[in-house]
């Protein structure tokens, strides 16, 4: 920047010059802007990368800091290394006081990064994680600035707080040194100062009530705390506090106030010795047996922390605060709710159908509903197993959940547990409820670690199903996870899920979850099979509402007439779809009472009262009957008829009587 102050230091130790610029930089925070000084400290003394430095013997380089005197806030570290495989490269940061960090991890955790160089400015706030950027991205070899801005493998955060004096030590290896040479070309070390006035804030979140189990409540109590050597008041603080699946909020109380929806306490000022707490308290639905995690950070202050930054994301500093609990009981397959269906049901049943091996994407006649649809996608690959039905996806009746049924299979492998495989279903109407079950949601160590979301669709909105576990897999709300072995032909993976309201689409998505012991980078083969689907027939809604004026009467005319002997009157019978789905066959009844004769012909139809317009004569037959409305009367019955009705939509039908 312009106004940045600038210094020339020495390095005695390697010779190196070492350039420390002062600039100012303004930090965006939620709330308020701080002013911090950020100096830069650069070596950009070359060195080779070979046999002669492996992580035995890593080539160095040092930063001086000296010449003042001042605590740090934050760190940032840009690299630029000339290297093929930049995967294989370790890099190590040592400060004075001996804190190291290890900020990449090497091939062999990472999974091989083979794309050339590295040029990268290593940050906390990043959101990418340094060496996740692909094989074939390589590096320019040009910096500062640096191309690539990635957040290192182990936080940066852990020199905060510390004085700068003294001197820093980069470490640099290939760790497989025999097989790629590469050059250090510059480092560039940033080291932001923490300014005179600052609160030391720090958060815990801590399980207050017992441990609940399935049905019961957890009440977790959230603490503020502003350390008392902190110089500062710290105003305008805020947690963000994101409520779990299988956490339903019911209250909050204590310091501030809690929004649910948002899931953000607003905790108000906090003095130096000061701590505010409020305790939430939610109803717990999942599985005897899993873990319920929550998360909350502090996400603003009016001041700088000495130790933290508030809303970076970052669990290791302590404005995070992490609390888990298992949840109490012993795990038994559930039992899944009641699925009522007022106008009775249909099964889509696999046992009655065909699907070409490998195909994704197929429909099928619904009894006399319509067509449904199946729609499947996958990012990784579509596996043959001769011992699961060959080709995937297929129906078979190998994975059977113990059913000894058909089944679509998915045998799949994804590249990464980020992957799903997603199973749209298209419904030909909205169906009042749905029930099936999905085989084999399992767990295979150091292999795959099935997961699967199952979500309903209703006019575009999304319907929450609910999930009944297997004794292999374990429930949080609308998902699955599975973490014990099921035999391909066992019921033990079954889950079963029930919707019990509207739906016209079902969403399946199946991939892999990290809650196991050893989870996986790149799973191997894993399968599911989804099963036969019941489902509640359609129904709509019809309402009827019948009107009457006054035409004339034989005193008055047609001014202000009266229903006297004599009168004429005017009935509409209006009748209309309030329902999801279309009527067929609509016939609907209406006996004229005693007092009052039909006047012939004057039987009109149309979509309202005040436009029926479309004559219909007194017979149910003939051309005027597929207008494309139908009414007659036979002695004092009179019929309305149409064949479909479309859902919200109406139609009228007029007439007119003498009073006797």
């Amino acid at each position: 920047m312009d106004d940045g102050v600038c210094s020339t230091a020495w390095d005695g130790w390697q010779g190196a010059a070492l350039h420390a610029c002062l600039v100012v930089l303004f930090l965006l925070l939620p709330t308020t802007l701080f002013a911090q000084a950020v100096n830069t400290y650069s070596n950009p003394t070359t060195g080779t990368i070979n046999s002669g430095t492996p992580c035995s013997n890593a080539l160095a380089r040092t930063f001086n800091v000296s010449g003042t005197n001042y605590t740090i806030a934050d760190v940032n570290l840009g690299i630029l290394v000339t290297h093929s495989w930049r995967g294989d490269l370790r890099f190590i940061l040592q400060s004075p006081t001996g804190t190291r960090v290890q900020m990449t991890e090497g091939d062999t955790s990472n999974g091989g990064i083979s794309g050339n160089n590295f040029n990268v400015l290593l940050d906390d706030s990043a959101g990418q994680f340094v060496n996740t950027d692909g094989n074939a991205n390589s590096h320019s070899t040009s910096a500062p600035p640096y191309q690539n801005t990635f957040r290192p493998r182990n936080p940066l955060s852990a020199f905060n707080g510390e004085n700068a004096n003294g001197v820093w030590r980069l470490e640099i290896c290939d760790m497989y040194p025999q097989a790629d040479d590469g050059s250090f070309r510059r480092a560039d070390l940033y080291l932001t100062a923490l300014p005179t006035n600052y609160a030391d804030l720090s958060l815990t979140k801590t399980l207050v009530s017992a441990t609940p189990s399935n049905g019961g409540n957890a009440n977790w109590r959230l603490t503020v705390t502003n350390s008392g050597s902190s110089p500062m008041t710290a105003n305008g603080v805020s947690v963000r506090d994101d409520l779990p699946a299988g956490f339903t909020f019911q209250s909050a109380s204590g310091a501030g106030s809690y929004d649910p929806v948002s899931g953000i306490w607003t905790v108000g000022s906090i003095a130096p010795g000061q701590s505010r707490s409020i305790d939430v308290t939610g109803s717990i639905s999942a599985t005897a047996g899993v873990r319920i995690s929550s998360a909350a950070e502090i996400i603003s202050s009016s001041v700088p922390d000495s130790d933290s930054t508030v809303n970076n994301g970052l669990a290791s500093e302590d404005d995070y605060a992490t609390n888990s609990f298992v949840v109490a009981g012993t795990r038994a397959a559930g039992i899944p709710p009641n699925l009522t269906c007022p106008a009775g049901s249909v099964v889509f049943d696999w046992d009655t159908r065909s699907w070409a091996a490998g195909s994704t994407n197929n429909s099928f006649p619904l009894a006399s509903i319509g067509t449904i649809g199946f729609m499947l996608n996958n990012p990784g690959s579509w596996l043959n197993n001769n011992s699961l039905g060959g080709q995937s996806p297929n129906r078979q009746n190998a994975m059977d959940g113990g059913t000894n049924e058909y089944a679509l299979i998915q045998v799949v492998n994804l590249n990464n547990t980020d992957e799903v495989v997603t199973t749209t279903i298209s419904l030909p109407m909205v169906m009042r409820g749905a029930r099936f079950a999905v085989f084999d949601v399992d767990y295979g160590a150091n292999q795959f670690a099935d997961r699967i979301r199952v979500e309903g669709r209703y006019k575009g909105a999304t319907v929450i199903p609910i999930l009944t576990n297997g004794e292999t897999n374990y429930v949080i709300g609308n998902e699955a996870f599975g973490d014990g072995v099921s035999d391909t032909p066992d019921p033990d993976g079954n889950v079963v899920v029930t919707f019990n309201s509207p739906i016209d689409a079902i969403v399946i998505e199946y991939g892999n979850h990290r809650n196991v012991p050893s989870p996986v980078i790149n799973p191997g083969q894993q399968g599911i099979a989804i099963h036969d689907i019941t489902f509640c027939r359609p129904t709509t809604d019809l309402t009827v509402l019948k009107t009457s004026s006054v035409l004339s009467d034989p005193v008055n005319g047609t001014n202000n007439p009266r229903a006297i002997p004599g009168a004429r009157m005017k009935y509409c019978l209006l009748f209309n779809n309030t329902g999801d789905n279309a009527a067929t066959d609509v016939i609907a009844r209406d006996t004229l009472p005693t007092g009052i004769s039909y006047v012939a012909g004057t039987m009109k139809s149309g979509t309202s009262c005040a436009n029926a317009n479309s004559a219909e004569d007194n017979n149910a037959s003939g051309g005027d009957e597929s207008d494309p409305f139908g009414a007659s009367i036979s002695g004092r019955e009179i019929t309305a008829t149409t064949a479909t009705l479309a859902a919200g939509a109406a139609f009228a039908l007029t007439f007119e009587a003498l009073v006797d």
